[in-house]
Parts: structure tokens; C-alpha cells; sequence
């Protein structure tokens, strides 16, 4: 029985992943603008990490309020979250994931993308202080107490 995270290949399989979609994202015309401020130096890695908890790997030091802040406020974006997904689907290949875990973490990454990022249309401002990072297993969102594979 292994969870999504060592499937995935642990961190520095979600590392490529991170890399490799950063590298798509800020190649797109259309998601690259959600990077024109700039980003942190360690985006990539700071993804991977918030990836791998939420995968059931170990806790990243990231706070879940902070994270869903910087996604919010910038009003709806349907065309940039599709390109967003689209772009997750090519790094998948890029990063080498393939299998069942290759349609988990499409799932995941789905999810967040149209639900936990995309709640806070108007103002960062709304969101509450104390967001629990979502969990994510074979089945879905905390469909079960466990992160390993059924």
C-alpha cells in the first residue's frame, strides 16, 4: 500500500512535476500573467512541498490561508484555470508520471484549481484565518482515513 505522495515518486518526483509545470505556466500567454508580479524564489520547491503534504507526504511549514490569499482577489478566471489544468496535464508527462497516479494527481490538482484557489473572487481579504490544508487520497478528498492506496 503506498499514498499518492510515494507514488508520485515523493518529493523530488513532485519536485519534477513542480518544475516542470512552473516551466509550462510561465511559457502560456494567458497563466503566465498570474506571474507577472513575479514569484518567490522558491516557488518550486515551496509547491512541491504544499503538494506532498496534501498528497500524504510530510507537513510543509505552509499555511493554508496564506496560499489560498495569494490566489484570490483577482476576480473569476475560467480561461486561466482550463489553461492552468492544461498545462498540469502536459508537466505530468514532462515530469514522467504515468499510471493510476498520473489521473490522482490530475484529479487533485483539477480540484484545487476550480475549488480551494477559486473561492475568493473579490477580495483576499475574505479569506478566513485558519484553512485546514485539504487532503487528498487515492478515492478523492478525504474520502477515507487513510492516504494509501486501496
Amino acid at each position: 500500500m503506498t499514498s499518492v505522495y510515494e507514488a508520485a515518486g515523493r518529493l523530488e518526483g513532485l519536485t519534477r512535476l513542480a518544475a516542470a509545470w512552473h516551466t509550462r505556466v510561465l511559457a502560456d500567454p494567458v497563466v503566465s500573467h498570474a506571474f507577472s508580479h513575479g514569484h518567490h524564489p522558491q516557488h518550486t520547491a515551496r509547491l512541491a512541498a504544499y503538494w506532498a503534504e496534501a498528497l500524504g507526504g510530510p507537513p510543509s511549514g505552509l499555511n493554508e490561508s496564506e496560499v489560498v490569499r495569494m490566489h484570490s482577489g483577482n476576480g473569476p478566471h475560467e480561461e486561466m484555470n482550463r489553461r492552468a489544468i492544461t498545462c498540469f496535464t502536459q508537466a505530468l508527462t514532462d515530469a514522467g508520471l504515468t499510471g493510476p497516479v498520473r489521473q490522482v494527481l490530475l484529479d487533485y490538482f483539477t480540484w484545487s484549481t476550480n475549488t480551494s484557489m477559486n473561492r475568493y473572487h473579490t477580495t483576499a481579504d475574505d479569506v478566513p484565518a485558519n484553512l485546514a490544508l485539504p487532503r487528498w487520497t487515492w478515492t478523492g478528498l478525504g474520502t477515507t482515513n487513510s492516504p494509501h492506496q486501496p
